[in-house]
């Protein structure tokens, strides 16, 4: 397969999650959407690295993997909390924070 596959193929991953992040309410989805986005980048750097023959790519994936499994981590305790402490994940009504 050729290049023009590969980055097709992210950029409509990428719309997609786009399209998620803009239109959940719930935060889980958000999140998911989030998730969706970064995906797509990983399959730019993988698809660039295979078509230039540079292995760096690889390792920016890599490290981005490693980001992401954090950010899951970090985002779900919060989305966690918030339900605790207003019985919802509902994005709209997460309002206490502003000042």
């Amino acid at each position: 397969m050729n290049l023009s596959f590969y980055l097709i193929l992210s950029a409509l991953l990428f719309s997609l999650g786009f399209f998620t992040v803009i239109t959940r309410k719930n935060a889980i989805g958000i999140l998911l959407g989030i998730e969706l986005l970064i995906n797509a980048v990983n399959i730019n750097f993988i698809a660039f690295a295979k078509y230039l023959g540079n292995p760096v790519g690889v390792v920016f994936v890599l490290f981005t993997i490693a980001l992401t499994v954090a950010e899951v981590a970090i985002g779900l305790a919060i989305v966690i909390l918030i339900f605790r402490v207003r019985k919802t994940v509902e994005a709209d009504q997460i309002d206490w924070l502003k000042g």
